[in-house]
């Protein structure tokens, strides 16, 4: 059985990261990936020197859209510079922490307390924290703009310092001895 190597030429109208190719690029797919995807849902044209024009339009808009992105980006950069975001989460009674806090608890919390929507995937975390305390997360902003933001993980219940600890024991000691009377 005889497998042919036939591509054929589309120009695609918007980001497919599968391609590894932005709008206006021409690339090179098989035939029924064009036919049977890509041109149904819209996201590509046929290559044809009759749409070369449109081609310069999608990458002249393309141009426009990066600036304003990488602008909006660096804006952001700049003022999350100076915003401490505060999680708060779950502790048992020896202060661990019940679960994690991911990318997508940091957005989630991002958008309540600051009404800034920003994608999880712009938060490049290589494991969850686990613990409480304060962290710098690093945020991947744009392809080359790389911003950080304070996190810190509190415990929703107060810790127990250890002399309300010794108060507690204290207090459980006198009422067993009014007990014991």
């Amino acid at each position: 059985m005889l497998i042919s190597k036939k591509e054929t030429e589309v120009i695609l109208t918007e980001n497919m990261r599968d391609l590894r190719a932005a709008e206006g690029d021409t690339v090179k797919v098989k035939p029924g990936f064009a036919r049977n995807f890509l041109f149904p849902q819209g996201k590509a044209i046929p290559a044809s020197a009759g749409n070369q024009r449109y081609i310069e339009s999608l990458q002249s808009r393309r141009a426009e859209r990066e600036a304003t992105e990488r602008q909006h980006m660096e804006e952001l950069r700049d003022s999350l510079k100076s915003l401490r975001l505060h999680i708060k989460v779950k502790t048992g009674e020896a202060g661990k922490m019940f679960g994690s806090v991911t990318a997508g608890t940091i957005c989630d919390e991002l958008h309540n307390q600051f009404d800034l929507d920003l994608d999880r995937k712009k938060v490049a975390l290589v494991k969850p924290l686990r613990e409480l305390g304060e962290f710098d997360v690093k945020l991947k902003l744009h392809a080359d703009l790389e911003g950080e933001l304070k996190v810190f993980v509190e415990s929703e219940n107060p810790m127990p310092t250890p002399q309300s600890v010794a108060d507690e024991e204290a207090a459980k000691k006198a009422a067993a001895e009014k007990a014991a009377e």
